[in-house]
């Protein structure tokens, strides 16, 4: 059992949710799972009705265009889930993901599985197996959104886990886009060795893992280890069948193969979370050996710029973003970066200022601390930076452009950010701070005594008509 106090965060806590099941019984159970018809289109109109639903409740799918299995999506579409689902407050959230990754637990290794429950080799053709969405208009063909791509070092045995989008190239192959990270240097060390890179596809996990996925920790960590930290508990592994990935014993659907040394076949357009499309290109090539999967299986597609696909990027990086600061600048309370950034490019960060100028040190080193960051702003402690307008409103009368302005040109920045150069771009950051020796009086927020105290409730006569009241 998990205890009931977070040990990483220092905050009560309710125990997580460890599998996919069980939180789709918790939304369930309070009302936030719609559950369509069976035999919705898998092309487009899957994703056409899981967007209307974003952010309001998770969409379950049964048997789409025919498949014996059923997909869900809309998971995770709000920090507060999120945050329910680690059994934290949604204000520790960032700072249990934070500890998570400072203090992981080993993974647990079983030897059965429910993962493993039905086994496909041989001759495999995947969407025959799977219900696979194509999402949105230009799309180049159906997608593995939401699967977990996890590798093993070749040389050290450790493994790294990520999601990279995965295009249904032809029954057995898969195209699988690979940013310069982890994932990446595993398989270039295969290469190198004339070797494929052994892999697996985990579709179907808790929030958890899912989150965990996303952590932005040194080469050489293994994010499922996070993923207990998350829980409370060590997370159950299984042995691939076919080669030495470890995956989630609770997962509803692992594909088990290897990245192909050498080969490299065209891939996309695919739907990004800027929301506009990932371009086509020669990309890395992966080849199925065998799937496994549970009873009915259930799976988690993810639709491209959805709130659950900007909340997964976000958290984890804000966790990272913020660790870093704050090792260089104490005085650095809390980071968030924001929907409206694709929770990718745009940072605001509070500051307890001590001293003049140290806004744009921490602007300087927001940058550094992720290569996606595009615009950063800094602001006071007064100021909520989960709250745009308080964030506009500090840069409207806190903010001058020829004194407060930092620019960076010609930096590294996000590939699939449209209007940089091929991943090459400009960097801008805004220091909305007020000088330290400013007048007390000249920066004071207006405030009205008693505003916060009052009982709305018991001030508020329900039913009264006003004219009765002039009486």
């Amino acid at each position: 059992m998990l205890a009931q106090t977070g040990a990483l965060s220092g905050t009560p806590r309710s125990p997580a949710v460890l599998t996919l099941r069980a939180w789709l019984d918790r939304l369930a159970a309070t009302n936030r799972l719609s559950v369509m018809r069976p035999g919705v289109d898998l092309v487009h109109q899957l994703a056409a009705i899981a967007n209307r639903l974003d952010g309001k409740t998770a969409s379950f799918f049964p048997h789409p265009g025919g498949h014996t299995g059923s997909v869900v999506s809309g998971l995770v579409s709000s920090r507060a889930w999120m945050a329910e689902a680690l059994g934290v407050p949604p204000d520790a959230l960032v700072h249990h993901m934070q500890a998570a990754a400072a203090n992981p637990r080993p993974w647990r290794e079983v030897a059965d599985a429910p993962a493993q429950e039905v086994v496909h080799s041989g001759a495999i053709d995947l969407l025959k197996l799977l219900p696979i969405p194509t999402h949105n208009e230009f799309d180049s063909g159906p997608y593995i959104s939401a699967g977990l791509t996890i590798a093993r070092d070749p040389e050290t045995g450790v493994q790294n886990v990520a999601i990279h989008r995965c295009q249904i190239s032809g029954p057995d192959r898969i195209g699988i886009l690979l940013l310069p990270r982890h994932t990446d240097q595993f398989f270039r060390k295969a290469e190198s060795l004339g070797q494929g890179l052994e892999v697996a596809l985990v579709i179907g996990v808790d929030p958890a893992i899912l989150l965990s996925s996303q952590a932005i920790v040194p080469l050489g960590q293994d994010e499922l280890a996070i993923a207990g930290a998350l829980r409370g508990a060590p997370l159950d592994v299984v042995r691939c069948r076919t080669n030495a990935v470890r995956v989630p014993a609770e997962a509803e659907i692992v594909i088990e193969g290897r990245l192909l040394p050498y080969t490299r076949e065209p891939e996309g357009p695919f739907g990004e979370f800027p929301q506009y499309y990932g371009e086509r290109a020669d990309r890395h090539v992966l080849q199925v050996d065998a799937v496994t999967h549970r009873t009915r299986p259930i799976f988690h597609t993810i639709v491209g710029g959805g709130l659950e696909h900007l909340l997964l990027g976000a958290i984890p990086r804000e966790a990272t973003i913020l660790a870093t600061l704050q090792r260089n600048f104490p005085g650095v309370q809390d980071v968030h970066l924001s929907l409206g950034g694709v929770g990718r490019y745009h940072l605001y960060v509070k500051l307890k200022k001590t001293q003049n100028g140290e806004g744009k040190n921490v602007l300087l080193g927001a940058f550094a601390a992720h290569y996606d960051i595009k615009h950063a702003v800094v602001v006071d402690s007064d100021v909520d930076i989960h709250d745009p307008a308080e964030v506009e409103w500090a840069i409207s009368t806190r903010f001058q452009a020829d004194r407060d302005l930092v620019i960076i040109s010609n930096s590294q920045g996000s590939k699939l950010d449209p209007s940089t150069d091929r991943g090459v771009g400009a960097k801008m950051g805004l220091d909305a701070t007020i000088p330290v020796d400013a007048p007390p009086m000249k920066y004071r927020r207006i405030a009205v005594p008693g505003e916060a105290a009052v009982d709305l409730q018991a001030m508020i006569a329900p039913g009264v008509d006003w004219h009765a009241a002039l009486t």
